[in-house]
């Protein structure tokens, strides 16, 4: 009997965002969309019954792009990109607003397809997962004269599970461990599935750049080119103590096992979250004083949309956190600690508040975010399981509060007495 093998898959919907976009106007299938405009992007239904779709040619403001199909991306946009300038390399690309309620709903109906034939899950966000299908009934058989066929076999019935639930495709790439399949759900994209052992290591994964490698980011590939370093083969080919040397004990080691292919790490089916944040860039930068109605709505719905994202979740936290980042893309943080855990939108908006105090805003803004850390369970949590959530309560955006109730701080005045810190500031 044939030795009982590892089998992990990484799950990675393709173009997610712009692929469900695709759903909702089939009229764009095949041409350049990109993803990350406002609601003033939303397309025009004329009478005929047909659109007037946004082009990215007249686009002016500070957003980036989310996503962008195929044939955007054949332009060189791509994630992250500022939509400035990706309209300079792609004028007549199609610009729809982001609808994270939409593609929410599509994650979850695909991850409930995969769980219908391997139950082992690792959720890595909103369009990947890491799948054990070790254990999977089939998985390990062969199939003719191909040993790796039963899992092959599974592996294609969930990507056929995935289209038929949702309508998208997604590439998959099975091999023993998380760090090559990660690798091998790119190969072959879109709409891939490759199934990978260690012996071919060299031949499909050594070629490739160093940058493949999830772990290894801007600043170790450049360090990596610095030292005549290009691709995986060549990093597999240095001494570990030389990488040791070079990168410290704990990253240098971690290159060269990974290099080689070597990851025991598990698929992890559960993980509280330690924090959660609502975070906007605004179309132009916008300044404390001349914009003080403005930022204080958007600052008060940030913290209301953070409350009702722990209150669906049963979550509550002590660390209240801000973050803002200028017009010279400096970013800032500040942050206190609550004597108390809370979901409030009103406490959440007042502590938010107090670190705004201690920020200098004369310079304009160009991102606001309200983030929530330390996260715990409510006390009465298991009492209350199986009641439905409450809904979070809005504080205003500019009119005065309710008697007796803490002022709300505004932009730049913030003259609310401080709330009394646990751990203290930060």
């Amino acid at each position: 009997m044939p030795p009982r093998r590892r089998w992990i898959a990484h799950l990675d919907m393709d173009a997610f965002y712009a692929s469900v976009e695709l759903l909702r106007y089939p009229e764009l299938a095949g041409q350049a969309v990109v993803i990350g405009g406002g609601r003033r992007h939303q397309p025009e239904l004329l009478e005929d019954g047909t659109r007037r779709f946004a082009t990215l040619r007249h686009y002016a403001g500070r957003g980036v792009v989310t996503t962008a199909t195929y044939a955007a991306r054949d332009y060189g946009v791509h994630s992250g990109m500022g939509l400035m300038k990706a309209a300079q390399r792609a004028p007549d690309a199609i610009l729809l607003p982001t609808d994270f309620e939409a593609y929410r709903h599509y994650s979850r109906l695909f991850k409930a397809a995969v769980a219908e034939v391997a139950p082992v899950i690792e959720d890595r966000g909103i369009d990947e997962i890491y799948i054990d299908l070790t254990d999977v009934p089939g998985a390990q058989e062969a199939v003719g004269h191909d040993p790796r066929g039963g899992v092959r076999a599974v592996a294609q019935e969930i990507r056929n599970n995935v289209k038929r639930a949702t309508g998208l495709s997604c590439s998959v790439g099975v091999t023993p461990n998380k760090l090559l399949s990660k690798i091998a759900s790119e190969l072959d994209k879109p709409d891939g599935l490759t199934v990978l052992t260690a012996d071919e290591l060299p031949t499909r994964i050594w070629p490739l750049p160093v940058r493949r490698i999830n772990g290894i980011g801007p600043k170790a590939g450049a360090k990596l080119k610095g030292l005549g370093i290009d691709t995986i083969g060549e990093l597999a080919a240095c001494e570990q103590d030389w990488l040791v040397e070079r990168f410290g004990r704990s990253y240098g080691a971690w290159l060269h096992s990974a290099s080689h292919g070597i990851d025991d790490r598990p698929v992890v089916t559960y993980s509280e979250p330690v924090s959660m944040s609502r975070e906007t860039t605004f179309d132009r930068d916008l300044h404390a004083v001349r914009d003080r109605a403005a930022l204080t709505a958007i600052f008060t719905d940030l913290a209301a949309r953070v409350a009702e994202d722990l209150q669906r979740k049963r979550f509550v936290g002590r660390t209240i956190g801000i973050k803002l980042r200028f017009e010279d893309f400096k970013t800032v943080t500040r942050d206190l600690t609550l004597p108390e855990p809370t979901a409030d939108p009103l406490l959440i908006r007042q502590a938010a508040g107090q670190c705004l105090k201690r920020v200098d805003l004369s310079r304009r803004l160009r991102l606001l975010g309200v983030r929530v850390g330390a996260l715990s369970r409510p006390k009465a949590e298991a009492a209350r399981a199986a009641e439905p959530p409450r809904p979070a309560r809005r504080p205003p955006a500019s009119t005065p509060p309710a008697a007796g109730a803490a002022e709300l701080p505004l932009f730049p005045e913030l003259g609310d007495p401080p709330l009394p810190l646990g751990g203290g500031a930060h």
